[in-house]
């Protein structure tokens, strides 16, 4: 999505006061339209499917479905979207357990109202959006990880989806070889060249051939 593009949300908070307040501020940047709201995960993900938002705010604790249920589902559907968590938590467990599902950013609602906004504009126009600590929790852990394995950061599915692209597949190829969507191939592709910290599936297939001796 560029910048001049209006982007459609989808709001997910089980606290109908969280939504609106979340709605209003929304509303205050011409950049955002919010399309629908939705109390439980089952509700987004019904709605999700229907609307295909780009951009989709979702709370961790939620009563029946949680946050994580939720975006695994959501994956599993091929929901292209762009997926940021909005909470109350700063664990280090939550943070890294929703990243490596697949969330696009990760942001803390205890936020100063203008500084959250400015960071969903960011993770709608540039991919990914987290708080202040939460990106500093992110910077250490990849720092204390990638120094042993620089793929020890990725999922099982996205260490798949990158094999395959390093034998030059099409996301189509891979879509049917995996038995998934090519819609949620892009989105592995997303959050594995996210992780590995490069910019392009080529750079990724480089970095994976050399770390296998080619």
């Amino acid at each position: 999505m560029n910048e001049q593009t209006v982007c459609q949300v989808l709001i997910v908070d089980d606290h109908p006061l969280m939504r609106r307040g979340i709605r209003q501020l929304l509303e205050i940047d011409d950049t955002f339209c919010v399309v629908g709201e939705a109390s439980s995960g089952a509700e987004a993900i019904s709605m999700a499917n229907r609307l295909a938002p780009d951009l989709i705010l979702l709370d961790l604790n939620m009563k029946g479905l949680s946050g994580l249920d939720t975006l695994n589902a959501l994956r599993r559907d091929g929901v292209s979207a762009r997926i940021i968590v909005l909470t109350v938590s700063d664990s280090r467990s939550d943070i890294f357990t929703l990243i490596d599902a697949g969330a696009d950013g990760y942001l803390l609602k205890d936020s100063e109202p203008d500084v959250l906004l400015d960071d969903i504009r960011r993770g709608a126009t540039e991919g990914e959006a987290y708080s202040e600590q939460v990106a500093e929790y992110l910077r250490n852990r990849g720092t204390d990880k990638r120094s042993d394995d620089p793929f020890a950061v990725l999922t099982e599915r996205e260490l798949d989806v990158l094999q395959e692209v390093a034998r030059g597949l099409s996301n189509k190829q891979i879509a049917s070889g995996l038995h998934i969507s090519e819609e949620t191939v892009k989105v592995h592709i997303r959050n594995l060249l996210r992780k590995l910290q490069v910019r392009s599936r080529v750079a990724a297939t480089v970095l994976f051939l050399e770390s296998r001796g080619f």
